[in-house]
């Protein structure tokens, strides 16, 4: 790691002084940071990142992208911004939806004004070193009472041939009263699988009002070692309905987290998870209550083949003063193998009265009968499995809003049962 290196890559980005003076000051103070609270897992000797900052020339592994529709969309492989496509009737009433070193020509002080105020560069030290060391980054940005009726999609592919760090910020920004969906996929491409880390931090501010449906679908490969955070922040009466599928092939850590900052905000998170080889992921799935009057419910569903491990960390946490707020949790775990490890954490803090929470948490395996009675109708072992697992996630995939991504979930699913 060197001070020296941060420096120049941001130096030949051409980067504003106040981002270089923030890259630098968090990565003075990583040393003494200590890393995210994920109960039960052990990351911490994980390959979380070595330290190094630099781009991607090219990449051989590009998709064919003419199957596409013609919603707003962003494609990124590495570093490299491979497509940019948003309707010039949006452009003219002021969205932004591009890379991130275009969004700092075009809009200057929404980026300053907001980078880093959904996390905090100090938070921890994945946090820092995410601010210290993102070596590329996306930036949508929906102007104050525009409503978008058409799914604005993100594609951010990691090249698995490439040996430079998958180190991405994303943010999303939603002006007052704004209301759109936001669909973002995570994958590894390439033939080769040579070992990775990815550290990505999304933040999602949501202004007075806005509502934002927020669809993710995460499959990174299994030679890619994750740290990934999506963080919002709700102002007065906004609302963000997450869906957030983690269906990655290697380690993964994972902060899912909520600050109703706001009388009246909202947040709803739903949460699918597969875990399958000798894999390890530990979800934390968090909502704090800072205003009154707020809402915040988890749902979380995963599922564990062979000897794969998954920890679900479902934390409702009400400030002292937020009079009138309703915390919720659920969180269970499906084993298909004796083998498999399984936690299921919820944790409520409460630091107010008049206040409704509530939670529950299971964990179990599949019942011998319900395979019997589809193996006796003909089906074998997998797909009865297969069936299994499907109803079991089905209650939340179901709330997912967009049928297309629905679907789209229930194939990654699949695929993944298929290379078990």
């Amino acid at each position: 790691m060197s001070r020296k290196s941060i420096l120049t890559f941001s130096q030949a980005k051409a980067e504003p002084m106040w981002l270089q003076e923030r890259r630098l000051t968090a990565f003075d103070k990583m040393a003494e940071l200590e890393f995210p609270a994920i109960e039960r897992v052990k990351f911490h000797r994980w390959h979380l990142g070595d330290g190094t900052i630099t781009e991607n020339d090219y990449s051989a592994n590009i998709p064919d992208f003419t199957a596409l529709g013609d919603n707003p969309k962003l494609v990124q492989i590495g570093t490299q911004t491979i497509l940019e496509q948003v309707p010039i009737d949006l452009v003219n009433r002021g969205v932004v939806f591009t890379d991130f070193y275009t969004a700092l020509e075009e809009i200057p002080e929404v980026i300053q004004t907001h980078f880093g105020r959904a996390l905090a560069f100090d938070e921890d030290r994945l946090a820092a070193y995410n601010t210290a060391y993102f070596n590329s980054a996306a930036v949508l940005y929906v102007p104050d009472y525009l409503e978008i009726e058409e799914p604005i999609e993100a594609i951010f592919l990691q090249d698995s041939d490439s040996q430079v760090p998958f180190n991405k910020h994303v943010l999303v920004i939603a002006g007052k009263e704004s209301k759109f969906t936001y669909l973002e996929r995570f994958e590894s491409i390439g033939k080769t699988s040579q070992k990775a880390s990815a550290n990505i931090s999304v933040e999602v501010i949501a202004h007075r009002g806005s509502h934002i449906k927020f669809t993710a679908i995460d499959r990174l490969g299994q030679s890619v070692t994750t740290y990934i955070s999506r963080r919002g922040r709700l102002d007065r009466d906004a609302r963000i309905d997450w869906g957030l599928s983690v269906m990655n092939e290697g380690n993964v850590i994972a902060d899912f987290d909520s600050d109703l900052i706001g009388q009246g905000a909202q947040a709803d998170l739903k949460v699918v998870a597969a875990s399958s080889g000798r894999q390890v992921q530990g979800i934390d799935t968090r909502v704090t209550n800072y205003g009154q009057n707020t809402v915040g419910h988890i749902l979380q569903h995963g599922v564990i083949l062979e000897r794969g491990t998954l920890t679900f960390n479902g934390i409702g946490h009400i400030i002292k003063g937020a009079k009138g707020a309703d915390a919720q949790q659920e969180s269970r775990v499906l084993m298909l193998s004796d083998q498999a490890r399984a936690d299921a954490n919820p944790i409520l803090l409460i630091d107010e009265n008049e206040v409704t929470a509530g939670h529950a948490a299971s964990i179990g395996q599949v019942d011998p009968e319900d395979l019997y009675y589809l193996m006796s109708r003909g089906l074998d072992q997998e797909t009865a499995e297969r069936l299994v697992i499907r109803g079991f996630l089905g209650a939340v995939i179901a709330e997912i809003p967009i049928s297309s991504v629905r679907k789209e979930i229930i194939n990654v699913l699949d695929d993944k049962l298929n290379h078990r």
